[in-house]
């Protein structure tokens, strides 16, 4: 029998040995790589080509709907489940644009996960109980919309990448290096990310990706940048 390969992106480890345990006790299931931040699921994703990758959201270094886009994007081969702390409706649908064939919670992971990476690996969607009750208030409403509704400015994915970078403390210089551009683009990206949210302070940039699960929390931060 064909094993259907999963590759794991949490940067907790507690969390990815529970992941790894409850998966490889399923004889359909093998785990063949585990990721800590976005960065290295979209390399191992690349490399390992597995049939469904596991991804939270609030990761260091790329934030898991990057993450999502790019693997989408690069791997066809791989499908991709979110499975985070954050059921937030906008992040559902992000994350759904973006390419994701789930969206379970954490707290119902045990319940849902197994099931849901079969599906996936057939090209099935697969939610959580609760986000799929919401996503279908949410159709039924948008049906009784008047069209041509203004929607907001949405931030693109390099303002997205440039907005978790500058929350977790980078400098201009440090981002460029980062994502490979010119310290003039970075600040084109902050003059942007600024205008879009209406936020003009790195303080309040980083309150928004917390608020949003960009990133978890400012503590901790520090350890992370050191490290690089």
């Amino acid at each position: 029998m064909q094993k259907i390969t999963v590759l794991l992106a949490d940067d907790h480890t507690v969390v990815r040995q529970g992941l790894r345990s409850l998966l490889e006790a399923e004889e359909d299931m093998s785990v063949v790589g585990e990721a800590e931040n976005g960065r290295q699921a979209v390399q191992m994703a690349r490399r390992l080509q597995p049939d469904v990758v596991v991804m939270d959201i609030a990761m260091p270094s790329l934030n898991g709907l990057e993450a999502t886009r790019q693997i989408s994007k690069e791997s066809h081969k791989s499908k991709v489940l979110i499975l985070s702390s954050y059921s937030d409706d906008e992040y559902v649908q992000q994350l759904t644009d973006a390419g994701a064939s789930g969206y379970l919670v954490k707290q119902t992971a045990a319940q849902d996960l197994v099931a849901a990476i079969r599906e996936a690996k057939k090209g099935n969607a697969f939610f959580s109980p609760a986000i799929s009750k919401r996503l279908l208030e949410h159709y039924r409403a948008s049906l009784g919309k008047p069209p041509g509704e203004k929607k907001t400015s949405k931030l693109t994915p390099r303002e997205l990448e440039v907005l978790q970078l500058i929350a977790e403390g980078y400098a201009n210089k440090q981002i460029a290096g980062e994502l490979f551009i010119s310290i003039k683009t970075v600040e084109k990206h902050r003059q942007q990310l600024m205008y879009k949210l209406d936020i003009h302070d790195v303080a309040g940039l980083t309150r928004y990706a917390i608020a949003k699960g960009i990133i978890e929390t400012a503590k901790g931060l520090g350890a992370h940048r050191s490290a690089l």
